[in-house]
């Protein structure tokens, strides 16, 4: 059978237009009366039904206090928008990780994968996803954990990898489509080892890119979408960057991560740029890329959780 493209341990795709997921597949179901490991409780529910958007949804511990509120994490998991899901075991238990770190209301947001529904589909999803979690956060919101715990004026858009990325234009887009009765900024945008590239090489990003990241992007978008398009690029577009709908930023990488380069570059980036709000930088030497999803009992990556959670915790 003739192979239109190989991404090996992500993607398969053939002439045929058969799709072969060859990772990110495996499920773990949800823990509704709490989880031993941290006290977190989660259930699967619906975002927006007209959309089909689902999550799974993380209450800490401590919402046991009635009417206590929280921060809310809006996360996007990763997989070079081809692979995983919410009920991935290592994104389960990273969000549920990061629900008890801060404490927050975490909703960690299914979305549609490439190729079978190239970008924008991710990004629309995205977008949809937030709107909907902005409106379960109301006192009359029909979603109870959110509407008794929930404080989205404390909302942080939270991502990994390609999840990153879509963290990144979700605050873009909101900029330019603020949602009604809410604003065009969130408190905080968190970018964990961003899944960022561009036709002009950063520094030696070829020594640690393990696949044709260029070719990786023409699938994930259908080709729709140039090399250089801000979406993959923001340096592409100065005037769009600056309009980042936030007034914080954190980035976190590693030294071998695949776009050390790339994550390396964004605080200088933006700035330059003119936008003007609060940026932090933290990198793991002698780490790669998301290691604290395979390895999160290590303790670079309870250093790495302490960061994100800390920067949720002060929005």
């Amino acid at each position: 059978m003739e192979i239109e493209f190989d991404m090996p341990d992500f993607l398969r795709v053939h002439k045929s237009g058969r799709v072969d997921r060859l990772g990110g597949t495996e499920t773990v179901p949800p823990s509704p009366s709490g989880d031993p490991a941290n006290g977190v409780a989660s259930k699967d529910i619906v975002l927006d039904p007209a959309a089909n958007i689902t999550a799974r949804l993380y209450l800490p511990d401590a919402a046991a206090e009635p009417g206590k509120k929280f921060p809310v994490v809006v996360f996007f998991h990763g997989g070079a928008f081809f692979i995983e899901s919410t009920a991935s075991p290592i994104y389960h238990r990273y969000a549920a990780s990061l629900a008890a770190a801060v404490p927050a209301v975490v909703v960690s947001v299914e979305y549609r994968l490439a190729p079978e529904h190239p970008l924008p589909a991710a990004y629309d999803d995205a977008f949809a996803a937030l709107k909907a979690v902005v409106a379960l956060c109301c006192p009359d919101g029909a979603e109870p954990w959110l509407a008794a715990h929930g404080d989205a004026s404390r909302l942080c858009l939270v991502g990994d990898s390609a999840g990153a990325n879509m963290a990144h234009n979700t605050a873009i887009r909101l900029r330019k489509e603020p949602i009604d009765g809410y604003g065009d900024r969130v408190s905080g945008v968190a970018l964990l080892h961003s899944y960022f590239w561009g036709t002009e090489r950063v520094g030696c990003e070829p020594l640690y890119a393990p696949f044709d990241m260029d070719r990786v992007w023409d699938v994930a978008c259908g080709g729709r979408f140039g090399r250089d398009h801000p979406y993959i690029n923001p340096a592409s577009s100065p005037e769009e960057w600056r309009q980042l709908g936030c007034g914080r930023v954190l980035v976190t990488t590693a030294e071998l991560c695949w776009f050390v380069e790339r994550a390396r570059a964004y605080p200088e980036g933006i700035k330059a740029c003119g936008w003007d709000g609060e940026l932090e930088f933290y990198e793991t030497k002698g780490e790669d890329h998301t290691y604290f999803l395979f390895r999160p009992d290590c303790e670079n990556a309870a250093k790495e959780l302490a960061v994100v959670a800390d920067f949720v915790r002060r929005s």
